[in-house]
């Protein structure tokens, strides 16, 4: 069987994204974010950016046929985001697919978000062992996944009762005045603070919590205590150490999600992590997971921090391995679901 050529589109938040393979090989891969339409609102408004989808989605549909030198016809399939994210910003990509799978007449595989944040590595790295385990850690999303078959067979073990990561991280920078997004302003101002300047708690890590969230996360109360732990400096009139808050902050969160993520490989003996999402740039988050998997001899694999975020080329992995799997195409008449859960890989 030749390796089939796919072509995947991805507009589940506030990026249009576009990316062609064949098979495992990346094509092309392009990317229009919306993201400096969000800033003065100091977070994603999803009418703003549905309409940018609108207008993104043509233009990176031909920068990546132009990258990947092929011709529309020659597609073997079609791959869309079906879910999650947001239905208006889901609903200009799915229809833009069903636009293009009809006129081509090719078949059309709506995709799981988050099960393409797990095919991707497979572009760069190759086949994923299996079992593995998988952190997603985004703005909206921070999931602790036992992979055993990446087309069919994903489980989610763990996830966030409250805010993701990537939430606590613009909430925190909101509040000590920094520009949004604040995961690379933090990361960056960490660098020069100390992180065991402020004992910020680390959320479900105590024992009561361990019968029930073991795999679990939250993020508001860490966000709440570093809110009130700037407040009560304003009220003494003391300056705010803006460089260690944020290294405290950061090393609070990834403390938690690398200490989660290999007690989950290790409660599934599995010998292989994946770390994916935009939150996976963040350059503590990889440091201290390859540590502390390093230690007990489990692999990591990191996708580069540009398939990391949302992007076309995780989308089109994940069409390419399902139809590599045989697995069956979507029906034309599916919507978008935002609270699709990562078991089902195909709506």
């Amino acid at each position: 069987m030749n390796e089939p050529l796919v072509l995947g589109i991805e507009s589940s938040c506030d990026e249009t994204g576009v990316g062609i393979v064949r098979g495992r090989e990346l094509l092309a891969n392009e990317v229009a974010s919306s993201v400096d339409l969000h800033v003065r609102f100091g977070g994603v408004v999803p009418e703003v950016a549905s309409r940018a989808h609108l207008s993104a989605m043509v233009p990176a549909l031909e920068r990546a046929v132009a990258a990947a030198d092929i011709d529309l016809r020659q597609l073997d399939a079609v791959a869309v985001t079906a879910g999650p994210g947001l239905m208006g910003a889901l609903l200009v990509g799915i229809s833009s697919a069903k636009a293009l799978a009809t006129y081509l007449n090719k078949p059309l595989y709506g995709v799981n978000h988050l099960v393409g944040h797990v095919a991707v590595d497979l572009l760069e790295d190759g086949e994923l062992p299996m079992p593995s385990v998988a952190l997603l850690v985004s703005g909206g999303h921070t999931s602790l996944l036992h992979v055993t078959d990446m087309t069919r067979s994903i489980t989610e073990v763990g996830s966030t009762i409250d805010d993701a990561a990537g939430e606590a991280y613009d909430k925190v920078a909101r509040l000590l005045g920094l520009a949004y997004p604040g995961g690379p302003v933090i990361d960056k101002l960490a660098a020069d603070g100390d992180p065991g300047a402020i004992a910020f708690p680390r959320g479900l890590t105590a024992r009561r919590d361990m019968e029930q969230h073991r795999f679990d996360f939250s993020f508001s109360g860490l966000k709440t205590a570093v809110a009130r732990w700037v407040e009560l400096r304003r009220l003494e009139g003391k300056d705010i150490p803006v460089a260690d808050v944020c290294a405290s902050f950061q090393e609070a969160v990834c403390d938690v999600l690398t200490r989660k993520a290999v007690d989950a490989a290790r409660h599934f003996d599995v010998d292989t992590m994946l770390l994916g999402g935009g939150v996976a740039a963040n350059s503590r988050l990889r440091t201290l997971l390859e540590e502390r998997t390093a230690a007990v001899g489990i692999e990591l694999r990191r996708p580069r921090p540009a398939l990391c975020t949302d992007n076309g080329a995780m989308i089109a992995a994940i069409g390419s391995e399902v139809v590599r799997a045989g697995v069956a195409p979507s029906s034309l008449d599916f919507s978008a679901n935002p609270g699709l859960p990562v078991s089902t890989v195909v709506v």
